[in-house]
């Protein structure tokens, strides 16, 4: 423990080391009674981009602030919040999120305690935030055409398993797939553009690739009959697509998807969908400069927009959609109905729609700082995504349960705990 007096101490309990989707309790001891204290975050990420936040406490009779019972009284945010000094964190330089590159090292989080008159560091501590339990191995995969990285879990296998589609904006997020392993499943980060001799603007999207990835991944020896798939945004599409056209896909979660292909053609066999045309009349600036995309595609379910609609209602296996109602990147809220309309014309109820008002597009592990815009790769700007910080960051906690569970349940998880 790092002090900058010998009075004061703060605490990160019960460990100050911990994976990054738990919840740590942070206080602060030996302050004078009714003290004001200034607790401060800060996080430099892998591309070096700091992100910061802060929250003014009153130190109670004993002297003591305890921020998962104490309100935050101003800063950052107000009120009960244990885990505000994280998520409530905003980069210093606009529109960027968090990036880990890779989950071999912890993600570092100082919080800082603060004389609240003066700003004199009173004590200091780093959080560290790891992706990998004990025992768990991380294997780099280059498999045929197949890149990414795979998790799997200590203990005796097989485990039920999951491809993770998480691409965002290049190259590959190994966090939540980490995340989800420690939970007993055999997880494969997919790359599918911009990583290692993959195309970085591919022209075309080829279904046999992700086919290859699932094959790769249902005869790995460590792994049940039958795997899940996650998504997230553009590679909603993608993964619903598997669950269409691919055996074997039992499980599917789509998170802030679309239910038709966008940008890219996707091609398969002999089938090629094209992607949704976009209107770009319905761009809006936004008096902040950045641009909000929310209408600019289109209900695929027009019968002009119809061939690029993703034959889900050919699917075996359960879907859960998850939907922010305040996503501005585009209506995921929309999409997610269509989808339900178009298996429930089939007469198949094997879904579930989870919508969480006030959240916006990124919908990330818990306590991920919240990202309020960012860089579109397609239309090469920033653009907003949505959403407020509070309500965002519970719904990643509710999420981050709902998808466990929809696995573990839909999957052959015996193994998983």
């Amino acid at each position: 423990m790092k002090m900058a007096s010998s009075q004061i101490r703060l605490k990160i309990l019960p460990s100050v080391r911990c994976l990054f989707d738990k919840v740590v309790q942070v206080k602060v001891e030996g302050l004078a009674p009714h003290k004001a204290v200034q607790l401060r975050s800060r996080l430099v990420d892998d591309k070096g981009v700091l992100f910061k936040a802060s929250a003014l406490y009153k130190a109670d009779e004993r002297g003591l602030v305890d921020v998962s019972s104490d309100p935050s009284l101003g800063g950052s945010y107000t009120g009960v919040e244990p885990m505000g000094l994280l998520w409530a964190m905003a980069p210093e330089t606009p529109h960027k999120k968090v990036v880990k590159k890779n989950v071999l090292s912890p993600t570092l989080i100082e919080i800082a305690a603060h004389n609240g008159d003066t700003g004199e560091l009173l004590a200091c501590e780093t959080n560290e935030r790891g992706y990998m339990v004990e025992g768990m191995k991380r294997i780099p995969v280059e498999e045929g055409r197949v890149r990414g990285v795979l998790f799997i879990p200590p203990g005796k296998g097989p485990f039920p398993a999951i491809v993770d589609l998480y691409t965002f904006g290049g190259g590959l997020s190994e966090q939540r797939a980490s995340l989800l392993a420690n939970k007993g499943f055999v997880v494969l980060a997919l790359a599918y553009y911009g990583y290692q001799d993959l195309p970085k603007n591919p022209k075309r999207l080829d279904l046999e690739y992700f086919e290859e990835a699932a094959n790769y991944l249902q005869n790995h020896p460590e792994v049940f009959p039958g795997i899940g798939v996650i998504s997230m945004s553009h590679s909603g599409a993608l993964g619903l697509s598997m669950a269409s056209f691919l055996p074997g896909i039992t499980a599917t979660v789509c998170i802030n998807g679309c239910v038709a292909n966008t940008v890219i053609p996707l091609h398969y066999k002999d089938i090629v969908i094209p992607p949704l045309q976009h209107n770009l009349q319905n761009i809006r600036m936004l008096e902040s400069g950045i641009i909000d995309i929310r209408n600019v595609m289109p209900d695929p379910t027009l019968e002009k927009n119809r061939a690029s609609l993703i034959p889900i209602e050919r699917a075996s296996c359960h879907f859960l959609f998850a939907v922010s109602e305040d996503d501005h990147n585009w209506t995921s809220a929309l999409f997610a109905k269509r989808a339900a309309e178009l298996l429930e014309n089939q007469g198949k109820e094997s879904f579930e729609v989870v919508s969480y008002p006030n959240a916006g597009h990124l919908l990330e592990v818990p306590h991920m700082p919240f990202c309020p815009s960012g860089f579109h790769a397609a239309l090469g700007c920033a653009v907003v995504f949505g959403g407020g910080p509070k309500a965002h960051s519970e719904a990643q906690l509710d999420l981050w349960e709902r998808v466990q569970e929809f696995f573990k349940k839909h999957l052959n998880s015996s193994s998983a705990n």
